[in-house]
């Protein structure tokens, strides 16, 4: 695992972009994603609505069976939630060397924000 590189188009900028009150893009709650098959195991986020903005990414599963899975998902998922706090969406690029559970978060990520709209 260790000649493993993930690699990410470009580096998104820190923290979330301000939104006003009155284009909000969701409703303030908790919202749990789908579970979606990763391949190598199931993945479902929970994503947090703040003021109208996703404030948090939660993994509640993910791959973590193996020293393979949980070496790569360590890799994957801060730069996953970093991507989409800066997008405001479930349209992040996904890491090469993690594209299934990229995939299995992207689509997780998107039912949860389609129960937020």
């Amino acid at each position: 695992p260790s000649s493993l590189k993930l690699r990410v188009g470009p580096t998104p900028t820190k923290g979330v972009p301000p939104k006003s009150k009155n284009h909000a893009l969701y409703k303030d709650g908790t919202y749990k994603g789908s579970v979606e098959d990763a391949h190598y195991g199931l993945v479902q986020v929970e994503a947090v609505i703040k003021d109208g903005n996703i404030v948090s990414v939660n993994f509640l599963q993910y791959p973590n069976d193996n020293n393979t899975s949980r070496y790569i998902n360590e890799l994957a998922i801060p730069i996953l939630r970093e991507e989409a706090l800066h997008a405001q969406s479930s349209q992040v690029d996904i890491v090469t060397g993690a594209s299934h559970s990229s995939e299995a978060f992207k689509k997780s990520l998107a039912t949860a924000l389609s129960s937020a709209r």
